[in-house]
């Protein structure tokens, strides 16, 4: 992928070349796997480091400059690893009764985290680059969402109810960080009041979720009920498509990835009745397998090369800016005071490490090349978003270092855990497929 942009640039590397440099690349991220559950170094701190690595190299061997040229890219793997991700999550996610205190708790952490980060993050804008409250909410926000993407590889050798916690958080930070994101890109204040937009936009979340169910529904009666074989890349594809019609008319389409892993993986609630008779209980328990392994697998390669093309594109000068560096760090203490604040109310167990896993990473990167023209900041430096999700990842390693007694002890990994490509850990549930 970044090898045949280098080739496009000018130098003169061919397709062999391309084909030996990205299975180096895949090759290095599994080994970088190995290491980030050994050392507890998060993989996507080695994947960017490598990107930056491979753009050095470029510039003093090859004399190519990679410019703006691989931004396109990055925004198609971006929506993938979204879609992945959140697909990936969805099928670890095991609904139960005793469940439902853990989930309202991290949604409401996710929720007010979100608003109040947002809030504080655009202050720091408006006062430094002198700009109005909208365009300072629209690049607040990517820089306030949590990373899935980061989140869901790190926390696999937490206790249980810390790991569940993380998860649901980091997938309702990103649903909620994109919805905030595209109604302030949409709302025009010219054109609406700002509770008419709050209406419209709960109404399009509603049919988000509704058509979101119908569509759900009727893939799991395929690929359970009908089809003899998983059609993984066939249903993504159904997936995407949704998702990416749902972009194109404002809807809340990651909600319906959501929904659809959630409908799959928890047929026990969703297919009672008469409805338990459109799916094959033995099938569908081995499409879960296919599934969860697919995804695992295509999270992986979407994800390395996701996070190497990103270390290609940062700008080491821009790093010493003094300002970038000043706003960034005003923007990392409002990062994880508030997010202290609100733990320190929600949590009735020790807030460690999870004060400390906040990174950011794909969707604010994905979000930030997503700015409309109109809302576009000449400013702005991108250095500073470069800072916060280095930073962010770099303290999360620590507090996962540090906080050793916080992992469960595993043993025998073969016994006891099903590790995925995705380098953590996933307890065998004896209720689970």
């Amino acid at each position: 992928m970044n090898l045949a942009l280098l080739a496009s640039s000018g130098g003169a590397i061919g397709p062999y070349e391309q084909i030996i440099g990205a299975s180096v690349i895949i090759l290095l991220s599994y080994s970088f796997d190995y290491i980030a559950k050994k050392f507890k170094i998060p993989s996507v701190i080695l994947l960017i480091g490598l990107g930056m690595g491979l753009t050095w190299a470029s510039q003093k061997f090859l004399d190519i400059e990679i410019g703006d040229s691989i931004i396109p890219v990055l925004n198609i793997l971006g929506t993938v690893g979204i879609i992945l991700i959140v697909l990936e999550a969805a099928l670890d996610l095991k609904l139960k009764k005793e469940k439902t205190s853990i989930i309202i708790r991290s949604f409401i952490v996710a929720l007010f985290v979100l608003l109040i980060t947002v809030f504080g993050v655009a202050f720091v804008l408006i006062y430094f680059l002198n700009i109005d409250l909208l365009p300072a909410l629209v690049y607040a926000t990517p820089l306030s969402i949590m990373s899935s993407a980061i989140v869901i590889p790190s926390v696999g050798n937490l206790t249980d109810d810390k790991k569940e916690f993380m998860i649901y958080e980091a997938t309702f930070s990103d649903i909620l960080g994109i919805i905030l994101f595209f109604f302030l890109t949409s709302f025009s204040p010219e054109e609406m009041s700002v509770q008419g937009a709050l209406m419209g936009e709960l109404v399009r979340i509603f049919i988000t979720i509704v058509i979101s169910v119908v569509i759900s529904y009727g893939l799991v009666y395929f690929i359970s009920g009908v089809s003899k074989k998983a059609n993984f890349f066939t249903i993504f594809a159904v997936l995407a498509l949704v998702y990416a019609l749902g972009k194109k008319y404002h809807l809340s389409s990651l909600i319906t990835i959501l929904v659809f892993g959630l409908i799959l993986y928890n047929e026990q609630i969703f297919f009672k009745g008469f409805l338990s008779k459109l799916i094959s209980k033995e099938q569908h328990s081995r499409i879960i397998e296919d599934f969860k392994l697919l995804t695992h697998q295509s999270a992986f390669l979407v994800r390395t090369f996701f996070f190497v093309a990103f270390g290609m594109i940062i700008s080491v000068a821009a790093l010493k800016d003094p300002q970038v560096l000043l706003i960034s760090g005003l923007i990392l203490l409002i990062i994880y005071a508030v997010r202290f604040a609100h733990l320190q109310l929600v949590q009735d167990h020790s807030i460690m490490p999870e004060l400390f896993i906040a990174p950011r990473g794909l969707i604010t990167v994905l979000l930030f090349f997503s700015i409309p023209e109109s809302y576009q900041l000449d400013n702005f430096n991108d250095g500073i978003m470069f800072v916060v999700i280095i930073v962010t990842a770099l303290v999360m390693m620590f507090a996962l270092i540090f906080s050793k007694n916080e992992y469960q002890v595993i043993e025998d990994i073969t016994t006891h855990t099903n590790t995925g490509l995705l380098g953590y850990g996933r307890d065998v549930d004896s209720e689970e497929p």
